[in-house]
């Protein structure tokens, strides 16, 4: 589950004093399962927001919005929710923390940066340069400390935040089971690799089975086909960096990440709730009760 990162690195709380992210927490935690929103941040820096050629609703339809709202009642099941305050196109925390692309920056990138990532070169590393349409994030180049600053103060602290949750859950119940939880765009965009192409109504994303234990996706299937959706595995999305760096079934971490395509709670154009809504997150909750109950240590 380690994260590389330079030694001269240090975690620190973020310029506006507010932490990066909250921790949904129960009272008590009674389920090696852990829930993390990543990208359901809405809270924008207005020097970000400046620095952007794009206006606010273009920047906006990068998030996964209300997906914490979807998951909020993992509590209420024993499990907590991490979820980040900060947007995805401001930093992308499913990323590895140093996917940079060179040509956002008018100086020179360290040796230790990955500028070859197949991410990079479609403008959607750790720091995006581009919008899922293929839209310019930026009106100059940006310098190196402006990306090295976001990474220590956002990205550092929240993946401490996850491995702090896994290591507690593991050293209760002997495993632990992280649920990725994202949305998408209900039709592929021409960045994707499914461009133009209706998707299915929850993706699962368990790295070709070996993020998690085949029982975790079977069950997690079950629950959601049985509520009616049409379920997919890992097309077009098999789990990014947080599921394949954090998933060890070997090691008794499970990850499986979720994708529910938006158009079933939202209005993706205006990012407005719909009262869909409603629906999706009872089943978000009866699925989070299903895996709250599965024993992981036994898989």
């Amino acid at each position: 589950m380690a994260m590389p990162s330079p030694a001269s690195l240090k975690t620190s709380a973020s310029t506006s004093g507010r932490a990066p992210f909250d921790i949904l927490a129960p009272a008590v935690q009674t389920t090696p399962a852990v829930f993390v929103s990543a990208h359901s941040g809405a809270e924008y820096d207005p020097a970000f927001v400046a620095t952007s050629r794009l206006d606010m609703l273009t920047l906006r339809r990068s998030e996964d919005s209300f997906v914490d709202e979807l998951y909020s009642d993992a509590p209420s099941y024993g499990a907590p929710l991490l979820r980040a305050h900060f947007p995805r196109v401001f930093l992308d925390p499913n990323r590895e923390p140093w996917e940079l692309d060179p040509a956002m920056f008018e100086d020179e990138l360290p040796a230790f940066v990955n500028t070859t990532s197949l991410r990079v070169a479609g403008g959607l590393g750790t720091i995006a340069r581009v919008v899922s349409n293929g839209a310019e994030v930026y009106r100059q180049k940006l310098r190196f400390a402006e990306a090295e600053r976001r990474i220590r103060t956002y990205y550092i602290p929240f993946h401490e935040a996850i491995q702090d949750l896994l290591a507690s859950t593991v050293e209760r119940f002997g495993s632990a089971l992280l649920i990725d939880c994202h949305s998408m765009p209900s039709v592929g965009g021409p960045m994707d690799r499914d461009p133009g192409h209706e998707r299915a109504d929850i993706v699962l994303g368990d790295r070709y089975g070996t993020s998690c234990a085949k029982a975790v996706t079977d069950m997690a299937e079950a629950v959601l086909s049985k509520a009616g959706y049409r379920v997919a595995r890992n097309d077009p999305y098999a789990g990014g960096f947080t599921t394949r760096n954090y998933g060890r079934p070997n090691a008794g971490v499970h990850a499986l990440q979720i994708e529910i395509k938006r158009s079933l709670y939202m209005d993706e154009g205006r990012i407005a709730r719909l009262p869909g809504l409603t629906r999706v997150r009872d089943n978000v909750a009866a699925l989070i009760e299903t895996l709250a109950s599965l024993n992981i240590a036994a898989l």
